[in-house]
């Protein structure tokens, strides 16, 4: 299989005879953005496209690269758009097509990561796909670790920059032993991997994985994590604490509330401190506080 791009020909090729191999749907306003700057500046980079046969032995093409300035082109009611033909196989161009877009990294989180696991489904290794994508070794290694394990909520955190993906790794490395999951963290922590905020999104990130398992409902499909006792524990463990948490902050503000009553009342009861009050025209209180400094709310 060709490792790089093959030279081509640059030609004026008609929309309507090119089809699209691999479609995907696009964020409007990046999409208008194309639109105007191909209306204002022109084509910049041609799109790639390899000959095929119609039904009737008509020529026709197979978009490669540049489905949105093709797209764009059409918008604007051009019939023709300019082309690098190149002789690639359906395997070839679906590859070359993937790796364009992943390079240009406007994929979301776990689409990319699933066309990272696409290319090494067609049998590329690390080093290859990192050179395709302009990725690094180390990054497509950790992250093709996290694919194989399933690790879905991981792979997001690392991808949107979260928790960095050595993190991500030693805590895959825990397996399922708290006690582990907690030293690696802490030794990431001490060695300077994991600071401030990402410290806090690990540790989330790691509550998450525990009570609803290691995927997300949505994106790449495979199968949740089991409930068992132990989580159910664990879930249960954790709202008794947060409702814990929530009486005692109740009991805070109320003794506060008091303590800010209890002295109203008392300066209240020097008419030295009211007078002052009136003269800056400071003698009202909102209602629900006039409501427990007197009886009758005045």
């Amino acid at each position: 299989m060709s490792k790089t791009a093959p030279p081509g020909d640059l030609r004026l090729i008609p929309i309507n005879k090119i089809d699209i191999l691999n479609t995907r749907e696009r964020n409007t306003k990046i999409f208008d953005e194309i639109v105007e700057n191909i209306k204002a500046l022109g084509l910049k980079k041609p799109i790639t496209v390899t000959p095929r046969s119609g039904k009737n032995g008509e020529e026709r093409y197979l978009l490669v690269c540049g489905e949105g300035r093709m797209k764009a082109f059409m918008s604007l009611g051009q019939a023709n758009i300019p082309a690098l033909v190149v002789t690639v196989s359906d395997e070839e161009a679906f590859i070359m097509s993937l790796a364009e877009n992943i390079a240009r990294r406007q994929y979301r989180p776990l689409e990319l990561l699933a066309n990272i696991e696409t290319l090494r489904n067609q049998g590329y290794d690390k080093k290859a796909i990192a050179a395709k994508t302009g990725l690094t070794v180390e990054w497509v290694g950790g992250i093709l670790i996290l694919l194989e394990r399933g690790e879905e909520r991981l792979l997001v955190a690392v991808e949107r920059g979260k928790i960095p993906l050595t993190a991500a790794l030693a805590i895959v490395g825990g397996e399922d032993d708290d006690k582990a999951v907690q030293k690696a963290l802490q030794d990431a922590y001490e060695s300077g991997k994991l600071r401030g905020r990402q410290l806090f999104e690990a540790k989330k990130v790691i509550e998450c994985r525990h009570t609803l398992g290691r995927t997300l409902e949505r994106g790449m499909s495979r199968k949740r994590s089991d409930v068992t006792t132990s989580s159910l524990v664990r879930t249960y463990q954790k709202e008794v604490e947060r409702q814990r948490m929530m009486v005692k902050k109740a009991e805070m503000t109320q003794q506060r509330l008091m303590f800010v009553v209890g002295a109203l009342r008392q300066l209240f009861s020097n008419e030295n401190f009211i007078n002052l009050l009136r003269a800056e025209g400071l003698d009202t209180l909102p209602t629900y506080l006039a409501e427990r400094v007197w009886s009758k709310g005045s």
